[in-house]
This record gives structure tokens, sequence and C-alpha cells, in this order.
């Protein structure tokens, strides 16, 4: 499958530069998928998508253009091509942009087992989704079904560059989730749980999902409002990786360039305490985020995004690190920086010590909407989750507010033990201070 991918993007690129490109990139997918959902113990709906595409970047002198399509002849390909030229040429030019200089290419692709040598059948998924459901609506409290998927995916790539860059990759995937709903009129709460993975031999069965969201959806029956404080709060892993995602997007290297995020000037300064890390590692087997190299054609790097509590660098392209006069980091990808797999890695305190010592805060395990201040860092997010009295989790509370800073967030963020991987970002449960809630 990648050789006949490698084909076709070799065959555009060659083709642009006949017609009198200066360089070329070309990317050839090939993608395949399946999803299932039921509810009620019958089938919602089964969608299955089959996509074979090329996306071309024409480079005329600094100018560039891209452009797309799903028609693989070789008269299409001539003609796409001949598009893209034609309106690289009529595009400003960009100081910045460029392929890669041929020594800055990736020479190894190291096996990181991302493709499974099979997938479940359609009809395996539709029973994983009913196990699922039914689990969870086994769970004492449970009145209703939200539904079950599950789903499996493949897609294949061919990347095609003419400073001399050509490999391709396949990845597969499966997935599974479950989402029900306790209680009755309007006292009802819902939840859900779900597992993804790269092989099925990992992934999560379907009675621990639904029993985990029916347990889940039950523990939130009758929330109540707490009045606006400024207390501790701990995110459950389940929400804790999106504050790791706040520092990504903070120190991408197209929003440094733009001087847009509030991370600009600390590059080399403490953001965090000396203790912490947040690593990125695009090597890491069956990895939901690894790459054996990235968009751009250049090696991926195991690297502490901070290291010791400090901010070690930017996440870049090519683009963004001709910019800021930076060496890239192979991070690049079609629609800009991109990380790989990043995480938080697991601190000392189990999660029922850190909530022991809590006397008074909250215990977030939901969050609804997004109130981020990408130039000051201003946090404010709708969120419910439970309240915690004397070390303990004592009710569920809901129709909250939670607000602060980024950076003083991230000073005094410390995590929990429990570090789980389920998707391209991660962490444990994390204890934040000196937040604001804005209840009633």
């Amino acid at each position: 499958m990648t050789e006949d991918l490698l084909s076709i993007a070799s065959t555009a690129m060659a083709e642009a530069l006949k017609l009198g490109a200066d360089a070329a990139h070309a990317v050839a997918a090939d993608g395949r998928s399946t999803d299932v959902s039921v509810l009620n113990g019958k089938i919602e709906k089964v969608e299955q998508s089959e996509t074979k595409d090329i996306s071309l970047k024409v480079y005329a002198g600094k100018s560039s253009a891209s452009i797309s399509g799903s028609v693989l002849t070789g008269e299409a390909i001539r003609r796409l091509a001949a598009t893209a030229l034609e309106m690289a040429r009529l595009a400003p030019p960009d100081p910045y942009a460029g392929i890669a200089d041929p020594d800055q290419l990736a020479t190894e692709v190291p096996d990181l087992d991302l493709a499974a040598p099979d997938l479940p059948e359609t009809s395996t998924l539709e029973t994983l989704a009913y196990r699922a459901e039914a689990a969870g609506l086994g769970v004492s409290g449970v009145t209703k079904s939200g539904g079950a998927g599950a789903s499996r995916s493949e897609v294949s790539w061919g990347i095609a560059i003419s400073n001399g860059f050509a490999r391709g990759y396949r990845r597969t995937g499966v997935g599974l989730s479950a989402s029900v709903i306790a209680g009755d009129g309007t006292s009802m709460q819902r939840d859900y749980d779900y597992s993804s993975s790269i092989h099925f031999a990992d992934l999560l069965s379907p009675e621990v999902i639904g029993q985990r969201a029916g347990e889940r959806a039950v523990k939130r029956l009758n929330p109540r409002k707490v009045r606006s404080q400024s207390v501790p709060v701990i995110y459950d892993r389940r929400v804790a990786s999106s504050l790791v995602g706040h520092l990504l997007g903070a120190i991408n290297g197209a929003a440094i360039a733009r001087g847009t995020s509030f991370l600009k000037d600390d590059l080399g300064q403490l953001l965090f305490a000396p203790g912490i890390n947040i690593v990125e590692d695009p090597f890491i087997r069956r990895g939901l985020g690894s790459r054996p190299f990235d968009g751009e054609g250049l090696a991926c790097h195991r690297r502490n995004l901070i290291n010791a509590g400090i901010l070690t660098g930017w996440v870049l392209d090519l683009r963004a690190a001709r910019q800021l006069g930076l060496a890239p980091t192979g991070q690049g990808s079609r629609s800009g920086p991109s990380s790989s797999n990043v995480y938080l890695p697991p601190g000392d305190l189990a999660p029922e010590d850190q909530i022991g010592g809590v006397t008074q805060g909250l215990y977030v395990t939901e969050l609804l909407g997004s109130s981020i201040n990408s130039v000051t860092g201003d946090y404010s997010r709708g969120a419910s989750g439970f309240w915690i009295e004397n070390g303990a989790l004592a009710y569920p509370v809901s129709e909250i507010t939670i607000a602060g800073n980024l950076k003083a967030m991230f000073r005094t963020l410390q995590p929990a033990n429990n570090l789980e991987f389920r998707s391209s970002v991660n962490a444990p449960n994390c204890l934040v201070e000196g937040l604001t809630i804005a209840g009633v």
C-alpha cells in the first residue's frame, strides 16, 4: 500500500518540477474507517468511509500554494500540478517558506508497531458496542443508555519531497465508548468512558468501559452548588491533560512567531515546580501520537519540553524555526507545528492521598466550554465534579466556573501517581492551588 502511495506522490512531485516549480512536497493518503453505534440494544448507525487523495504543495521562489485532489490518474495529477504552480506564481512571497535541506532529513525509520496486522470485523464492533452498553445498564442506579460505539480505522501515507525524501507508513486504530444516564426526570446525570488503541489487543474490555461509565454517572446524582470562593482544585486525569494541552498551544512556534502567546518571553524560565518534567516522546511503541518522522521529512526527537520546571524550547516546524532564527525540532505537519506523544510523568502521591491533603476544595471530573486568552493566559472554564471536605469526596457539584491564570496555575501544579496513556496528550490527576470558583 505505501509503495503505491509513494509512487503517486513521487509522480505529482516530478510533474510539478517538470512544469518549472523550484520545489514540491506531495503527500498521498489512503484511509478506511468503520463506525458502529448502538442504542437500547439496537443498531443505530453503521458508517463506512474510504478516501484516497493527494495533497501537493508547490514552490515558485519563496511563494507557494497547496492543492489537493481525489482523482489520481496521470492526467489529473498533471492538471493538479499545473494549477498549483499557477497559484504559487500569483501568491505573495514568504521569506520563511521552503522545504528542508537534504542534510536535515530523517535517515532512519524506527519500527513503532503502529499498524495492526488485522482489525475487528464490523460484526465484532457491533458485539463490542452491545456488551459495553449492557455493562453500563447493569450498574445499579443507571436508568437509560446514552449509546455505545465502536470503531476501526487504518490510514497509509506516502510522502515525496523534492529534497530527496521519499517514505511512507501505515497506522491503524480501534476505539470503544459507552455513555449512560442515571436518575430520572430533572435529576438525570450522564457520564461516559472510552478506550482507544493502535492494536485491538490493547483495547479495554467493553465490560470495564460500560461499568466505569455507569458508576461515574451514578456518583454524579443529586449535585449541589457551592458558594464562590478560592480553593485548591484537583483535576481528574480525564481532564488534567487539558492543562498540558494549554501549555502546548502556548509554546507552539507559530504563536510565538506571531507574538500571540502568554509564554513568548519565558523560554528558559522556571514555569513549574523544579520537580516537574513534561515529556514529548514520538517513539512510544503503539503510542496514539507516535510517528517515525515528521510531516516535513525531519527526524523526530524525544525531549523534555519542561525540564525540572524550566521551559526548554518551542514546538517548531521549518517555517516557524526560520522565523525565530532557530533550528527545527522535527514537529512539522501539513497544518503547522504539532507535537507527538506528550505526557506529564507521575508524581509521588496516590490520588486518595492527594485528596486527603485538601481540607476544602474541588475535584473536577468534567470541563465545559472554554475561555482561554492565549495572549494573557487568563483561564475560565465551566466544570462539574465533587466537593472535597476534610480530605474526602463529600458530594457532587455542578454549574460552576473555575478561573485563574495559566502561568500561576503551572507554578503550583502537583501531579499524582496515576498516569495512564489514553490519548496523544496524557497527565495524571493534578492539584492546582488557589483557583477561583464562581458558584452561588
